[in-house]
């Protein structure tokens, strides 16, 4: 075999590797528009909506505030979360883990999937699972697309305070689904869009109309919105048949 057939192979196979990676971002931006960002938003347009920079790691201090709990009631939207002590959660998003060890005690016989897309995150959850002694969280590594969780094997999603920042929200909601049981519930706790008085930027809050648009075009129904939380809405999103 000469040298330029070699070459040929090698292309070829270049070609194999590298079209199916190439189909899905020319499929993903397909769903998306793009102008000039504004200040914390990053160009990139769903349904109308400006997808907002990610907080990184680095905000972990701002996640574990000691104020947290009396300016949005986490331990109410814990209480009111449809699960079991069997139940599997996956806590999309998970950050520092404020949302997961304390879902973690409310499933001793069940699991908390704590996903995040960064490193240092993981790492930090891994060191924290195991500091508390919690055998039932463990820390997935998703990417923008996806969760990576197992198909058909999750009683309730959450995110909180996360889905604004999805890179790739269809993608992502379409990975979750595949991934929550028949009967799953996916629940978004947002900062409520529609008051312009609390005090969080406007691209890191969302409107009930404007989630329920999103949700709806990936297959998921409203059937529930708690009004008991200060200032987030609190959103239970169920599957479409």
């Amino acid at each position: 075999m000469n040298m330029l057939q070699k070459s040929a192979i090698f292309i070829s196979l270049s070609l194999i590797l590298v079209l199916p990676a190439f189909a899905q971002v020319q499929k993903s931006n397909a769903n998306y528009t793009f102008d000039t960002p504004s200040r914390d938003g990053t160009g990139k347009f769903y349904l109308g909506r400006e997808i907002s920079q990610i907080m990184g790691f680095q905000g972990m201090q701002w996640l574990e505030r000691s104020s947290r709990e009396r300016e949005e009631g986490v331990s109410k939207a814990i209480e009111n979360l449809p699960i079991t002590q069997q139940s599997v959660v996956a806590d999309i998003g998970a950050g520092s883990g404020y949302y997961t060890f304390r879902i973690a005690s409310k499933v001793p016989n069940g699991k908390v999937f704590a996903v995040e897309i960064q490193d240092e995150a993981i790492r930090f959850l891994e060191n924290k699972s195991e500091e508390l002694g919690f055998d039932q969280v463990e820390a997935v590594k998703g990417n923008s697309y996806s969760p990576n969780l197992p198909e058909n094997s999750v009683d309730v999603a959450i995110m909180v305070d996360v889905y604004h920042e999805l890179a790739y929200p269809a993608e992502m909601l379409q990975a979750l689904g595949k991934s929550l049981k028949p009967d799953g519930k996916l629940i978004l706790i947002e900062y409520r869009g529609e008051d312009p008085a609390i005090p969080i930027k406007p691209l890191h809050k969302m409107t009930q109309v404007q989630a329920e648009k999103e949700l709806k075009a990936n297959g998921f129904r409203l059937v529930k919105n708690g009004n008991f939380l200060p200032i987030q809405h609190y959103l239970v999103f169920e599957k479409m048949e």
